[in-house]
């Protein structure tokens, strides 16, 4: 396993620029569900379970 940087600066109430080694980018949140700027989507499913896709 490899190591892994992010850091995350809120811009609005529900966005956020995220910065990592892969370089930068934009995410919304929507109640249970954030989209990224790159197409990835993450759905919190509760009780620390998270799913992550692709648009």
């Amino acid at each position: 396993m490899g190591f892994s940087f992010q850091r995350r600066q809120r811009v609005g109430r529900n966005t956020s620029l995220n910065v990592s080694k892969s370089g930068v980018s934009a995410s919304r949140r929507a109640g249970r569900v954030t989209v990224n700027s790159r197409g990835r989507i993450s759905v919190n499913l509760g009780r620390g379970l998270r799913w992550r896709g692709k648009i």
